[in-house]
């Protein structure tokens, strides 16, 4: 491992082949019933995936929906090509399988918000002087879909064309939903 600045760490690009090997490994066994090889694929991926659906739900789901995206992988892991590196394909269907928990929760037709209004509501505590900022308290209290823009663009990376294709919205929805994101945030930080 390389360590490019303080508390940061990369895989160096052979590290990086031997993990994608070791889990196209562990999904061929997987894939066969191997039970312990998909558990070590589980370890090396559920932190992230259970980031990404705190980020993209509410706190008390995330477990759950955690569970249910390791399931739909079990299930589905005779359909992993392999074009992707496995991480790649167990993110996207972790979208999915977020994606479709919210529509069924009803949250579908919350997901985006006409006008500024209700984001000046957004609650927020008071300050103490010695208290440090509170990003991910933040980010819970944006509205669900500027959230979810949020998390798409700025988090993990995608561009605005992928998160309307994943959400079933306009390109200038997500553009428009990522710079609402964006003030309220600023907003709620510099209180």
């Amino acid at each position: 491992m390389r360590r490019p600045g303080p508390g940061v760490a990369t895989l160096t690009g052979h590290q990086r082949t031997a993990k994608a090997e070791s889990d196209v490994a562990d999904v061929a066994l997987a894939a066969s019933g191997d039970a312990h090889a998909f558990e070590r694929l589980y370890r090396a991926h559920v932190p992230r995936i259970h980031s990404l659906v705190r980020r993209m739900l509410d706190d008390d789901l995330a477990d759950e929906v955690t569970q249910d995206i390791f399931v739909r992988a079990w299930q589905k892991l005779k359909t992993f090509r392999g074009e992707a590196a496995f991480g790649t394909w167990l993110y996207r269907l972790g979208i999915n399988v977020i994606l479709a928990r919210r529509a069924s929760l009803g949250k579908h037709r919350e997901r985006y918000v006409d006008g500024d209004s209700s984001l000046g509501h957004i609650p927020s505590r008071e300050a103490a002087p010695d208290t440090a900022m509170d990003f991910e308290g933040a980010l819970d209290r944006l509205p669900d879909g500027a959230r979810q823009v949020f998390v798409l663009h700025d988090v993990e990376g995608y561009r605005h064309e992928e998160i309307a294709g994943m959400l079933g919205v306009a390109e200038g929805t997500s553009k428009s939903q990522l710079h609402r994101a964006r003030m309220t945030l600023r907003g709620y930080l510099d209180r």
